[in-house]
């Protein structure tokens, strides 16, 4: 098993290790639908140095029309040997927001069995702001890793546990999206879903966690902001959100913050609202 490391990295930190041979540095940008962007374009144009590109929505399963879900064990092993990626690599994840899709990649190597994977902190603006090197165009191919991945079953949920909690309510869910999406105020960004929240499930929009730099808040000011949402580490914690990116945003807060890192429901609420089996509130809970 690989060695665990910090969950966050700063960018004096990382400047630092560029060109260490057991490095490997990822953009794992991914922009929601309707910002009409794309991360890989821009990646091309300007990145950190030694950086390749960690396509979220490839290292998924192909067999679903859900976005982004995680792959089998022997699909990720093969596309992440394929990315460089060996047993003792230290791999760092960062994206072109700050702190939005990289927590995904870290939490899914994490997931995988992959101790040694950080996120760094405040992403390429921080690495820009500091007036830091970046290089453009597409890096040569990956030198392929050793890489197996071991599935950490109990990290993840599935449709069939999220409908049981709903009866249950043995395991807290806690939503990352915005206030006015969780309320069913606001429209969700993929066309076509239904707005709302899964029954009994609390509200933690990620930005809280952020400061104004986009950098996670230190450990004190994340408990604070998990206990006033009643997670105090007593209870599991399931993190949720619209298709399992930012989800991984409290994942990483509560790693941060000394609680445990609880479970992510993959398929969030794209799977959730797209379902016609499934009960759906749209009023704020008051638990």
């Amino acid at each position: 098993m690989t060695q665990t490391i910090e969950p966050l990295i700063d960018t004096a930190t990382l400047a630092g290790m560029l060109g260490r041979a057991d490095l490997a540095l990822f953009d794992a940008t991914k922009y929601l639908p309707g910002e009409g962007r794309d991360g890989a374009a821009e990646f091309l144009r300007a990145h950190i140095p030694g950086a390749r590109f960690f396509d979220i929505d490839q290292v998924a399963d192909p067999d679903t029309d859900l976005p982004h879900m995680v792959p089998s064990a022997g699909r990720c092993t093969a596309l992440l040997r394929g990315l460089g990626i060996g047993r003792e690599s230290i791999v760092v994840f960062y994206d072109q927001k700050g702190i939005f899709s990289a927590p995904r990649g870290w939490w899914l190597l994490r997931l995988f069995g992959h101790d040694r994977v950080a996120v760094l902190d405040g992403g390429l603006p921080r690495w820009l702001a500091e007036g830091r090197a970046t290089e453009a165009a597409a890096p040569p191919p990956a030198t392929p890793g050793d890489f197996i991945a071991t599935l950490r079953a109990g990290w993840l949920r599935g449709i069939g546990d999220m409908l049981e909690n709903v009866a249950s309510r043995r395991e807290i869910v806690l939503d990352a999206r915005g206030a006015a999406r969780f309320a069913g105020q606001a429209p969700e960004p993929r066309p076509g879903l239904p707005a709302g929240h899964i029954p009994g499930s609390r509200n933690l929009p990620y930005t809280e966690l952020l400061d104004a730099e986009g950098r996670l808040l230190a450990p004190t000011a994340l408990r604070a902001r998990f206990a006033a949402a009643g997670i105090d580490g007593s209870r599991m914690v399931i993190t949720s959100c619209g298709s399992g990116v930012s989800a991984a945003i409290l994942t990483l807060a509560m790693v941060r913050a000394g609680l445990p890192p609880g479970a992510l429901y993959d398929g969030s609420w794209t799977e959730w609202a797209g379902r016609a089996d499934t009960p759906k509130d749209s009023d704020t809970p008051k638990e």
